[in-house]
């Protein structure tokens, strides 16, 4: 049976090696690609019969691991391998904390990349060689919590939190999406809500906590109504 993959990742060289790879060990796989995750959203949605979403975290609109924990709750069925080149133990621990059923180092070679995809379309969980789960965070619950509310947005919405984060104002977000503004104020209406804050700053703030870096986490701009 034909496999299809999802390779999200902002870099196409990447892609194309990693495509290249696979496909020696398995030349019947459909890959699709995905530079963004505006871009991953469509493709998930346009695609429904996907095996699997291989997800850089460090792509556009990604901020750390807010698009994997929202692709975990509206595609829960959808196995998902973070593949990334941040491979220290904290980083794949909140991975698989937040619904990554692997975590894949952008060293590893084809071979164990390909047992790895093997081991989660087989239902494991695959991690590097030589993992040791750090010591637990206590405000791991907090951010599982913030986790569980971005999941509840829908496809769009993310999309909007997202550009909130980059800075855009309502007025740009209309014009990206093609939309109305009166839309994207309902919208960010409904983010605020779900994330059960009062202002698109602290809408932003929210969305930082799952930084892959929170120390390196820049928000966007001060809060304003347009």
């Amino acid at each position: 049976m034909t496999r299809q993959i999802i390779i999200a990742d902002d870099h196409p060289l990447f892609r194309e090696a990693l495509k290249a790879s696979l496909a020696r060990l398995d030349p019947e796989t459909r890959f699709i690609e995905a530079d963004s995750v505006s871009a991953l959203l469509s493709a998930v949605e346009l695609e429904p019969d996907t095996d699997l979403l291989l997800l850089d975290l460090n792509m556009p609109g990604a901020y750390g691991f807010s698009a994997l924990a929202h692709l975990r709750g509206n595609r829960p069925e959808l196995p998902v391998i973070v593949i990334s080149a941040d491979d220290d133990p904290q980083t794949i621990q909140n991975a698989l904390r937040y619904g990554a059923q692997g975590f894949i180092s952008k060293s590893t070679d084809a071979a164990q990349m390909s047992q790895a995809i093997d081991m989660v379309l087989a239902g494991d969980i695959c991690t590097p060689p030589g993992y040791s789960p750090p010591r637990s965070d206590p405000s791991g619950d907090d951010d599982l919590e913030i986790a569980a509310r971005i999941a509840q947005l829908t496809p769009q919405q993310f999309r909007v939190l997202g550009m909130l984060c980059s800075g855009l104002l309502n007025k740009q977000v209309a014009y990206e999406l093609d939309v109305s503004e009166a839309t994207v104020k309902a919208h960010v209406t409904a983010i605020l809500r779900k994330l059960g804050v009062g202002t698109r700053t602290q809408a932003v703030l929210v969305a930082g906590r799952l930084a892959v870096d929170r120390g390196a986490f820049t928000p966007g701009q001060p809060d304003t109504p347009g």
